[in-house]
């Protein structure tokens, strides 16, 4: 099995899964609104095996659930000066951005740099006005997205 991040993503109709990929999404929205307790009464009352439920549990997901969750990496390379992290994410949170995780490097030869995951479900501007912004900070060098999910 491939490793996910090596993995490829298709948006499919829904009149294109298999059966058994159809009911494993039954089963996981029977689960998930708590109609049923169990996996083996989700799959009981699609009538599904519990081979198939696990084989495609990881594999298939309703669109909507993938649009909620909006995460985004941002890779950024900022001069060393006081202040310019809190400068940094001040702008991030200022387009209701929420900041997920934050690492930084130790500053070598007046440079760090800034890895930013973010949950971008509430920004209320584009990715690219947002990508432009952080450029336009006088101690930004570079901005670049690294990794985003459903943008």
């Amino acid at each position: 099995m491939k490793n996910v991040a090596d993995q490829r993503y298709y948006l499919v109709r829904e009149d294109v899964l298999t059966d058994a990929m159809q009911k494993t999404l039954d089963a996981k929205y029977l689960l998930q609104t708590g109609a049923v307790s169990s996996i083996w009464d989700a799959v009981k009352q699609v009538d599904l095996s519990r081979s198939a439920f696990y084989k495609y549990r990881d594999a298939v997901f309703p669109f909507h659930s993938i649009v909620q969750e909006r995460i985004l990496t941002v890779f950024l390379q900022l001069e060393d000066r006081k202040g310019t992290l809190a400068r940094l994410l001040s702008t991030v949170t200022e387009t209701h951005c929420n900041i997920l995780t934050i690492h930084q490097t130790i500053p070598i030869q007046g440079r760090a740099n800034v890895t930013l995951s973010l949950d971008v479900t509430a920004m209320d501007i584009e990715l690219d006005d947002l990508i432009q912004q952080l450029k336009k900070l006088d101690f930004v060098e570079s901005a670049e997205v690294i990794s985003s999910g459903a943008l």
